[in-house]
């Protein structure tokens, strides 16, 4: 076994990617995988969400979810942990994910609430206790009501985060209200994380005690949200609006078309991967690529082609001038 070499104080305190999932017509990408993992790592994050949105976990089959767990923990090393989605509709399916999860060697999971029927706090309760009945993992909680159509209130998460493997909580529902209500939970229970989701609101989380940040944009430029992160350390708030800034402007990309084809095509165009999106969605139009490719030259994230198998020309550059864009939430 590849010895760990990372806390979960450390690691819930920086940046981790709700990472995509290369695919390509056989299935997860293995060699994608890694190479996309090493530049996460060299641009500073500390940590991989796999099978979250971004990862496309709930649409994935049972093998292209244990294949992207393995290579993820594979291409990490032991160097930062792997967290794996079990965000399935109900119950039953989502402890079969929290089994498997446990048994492809992922360090914690990733639950939020049921969803397909509508639920109140207290299902979401026995949802997620059964969930951590099916693991011995540590879980961390997701609130992202525009998928699962419920709200995970903070009121639930506090009950929950009485439990010892509650590590904290990954909130991309947009209310900054509940986000400083989420916060409130560590008066009492210090041990438990808040991470922002959201983009949009990044450095605002950050500035007011947020710990951490899983932005899906990190997939593309790294070292850009690391860089804001350690701003937010210094309570240096005017390189944060800077920074928040040029994050704004990426998150632009996400406006062609689907948001989920166009990061995955984003990131192809780094060299990580074919960029295939999960069926029944469909690849970014010619001229949305060519799109997409203007915000990353803007960023200067797109330099000379690099062999695929290579990570020359692929490490994450300086962070960007503020370019003075839009954007939308995570």
């Amino acid at each position: 076994m590849t010895e760990r070499s990372w806390s979960w104080p450390q690691a819930l305190s920086g940046v981790i990617p709700p990472m995509i999932s290369p695919l390509d017509a056989a299935g997860v990408d293995a060699g994608a995988v890694d190479r996309l993992v090493e530049y996460l790592v060299a641009g500073g994050v500390s940590g991989l969400f796999v099978l979250g949105g971004c990862g496309e976990g709930a649409w994935l089959t049972p093998a292209q979810r244990r294949d992207v767990i393995q290579a993820s923990r594979q291409a990490a090393g032991g160097r930062i942990p792997v967290l794996a989605g079990v965000m399935l509709p109900g119950t039953g399916p989502a402890s079969e994910a929290a089994r498997q999860a446990t048994e492809a060697g992922a360090d914690a999971v990733v639950v939020g609430s049921p969803y397909y029927f509508g639920v109140d706090g207290d299902a979401q309760r026995r949802h997620v206790e059964a969930v951590l009945a099916a693991t011995a993992l540590p879980a961390l909680l997701y609130n992202i009501p525009q998928c699962t159509h419920a709200v995970l209130a903070p009121g639930t998460a506090a009950v929950l985060a009485r439990e010892p493997r509650i590590l904290g909580i990954k909130d991309s529902a947009g209310d900054f209200q509940a986000f400083l209500r989420f916060l409130a939970i560590r008066e009492t229970l210090p041990a438990f994380r808040v991470l922002q989701g959201n983009e949009s609101l990044a450095a605002a989380s950050l500035l007011q005690g947020g710990d951490g940040l899983v932005p899906g944009l990190a997939n593309v430029a790294p070292a850009l949200l690391v860089a804001l992160r350690e701003a937010a350390a210094k309570a240096d708030a005017p390189t944060c609006a800077r920074l928040q800034t040029a994050v704004e402007d990426l998150v632009t990309l996400y406006e062609q078309g689907h948001w989920l084809p166009a990061l995955k095509a984003a990131v192809a165009m780094l060299g990580f991967g074919t960029g295939l999106p999960p069926a029944p969605l469909a690849s970014p139009s010619e001229a949305q690529r060519r799109a997409i490719q203007a915000v990353l030259r803007r960023h200067e994230l797109l330099g000379p082609p690099a062999h695929p198998r290579s990570l020359d020309g692929l490490r994450p550059s300086a962070p960007p001038p503020p370019t003075g864009g839009r954007g939308e939430p995570d």
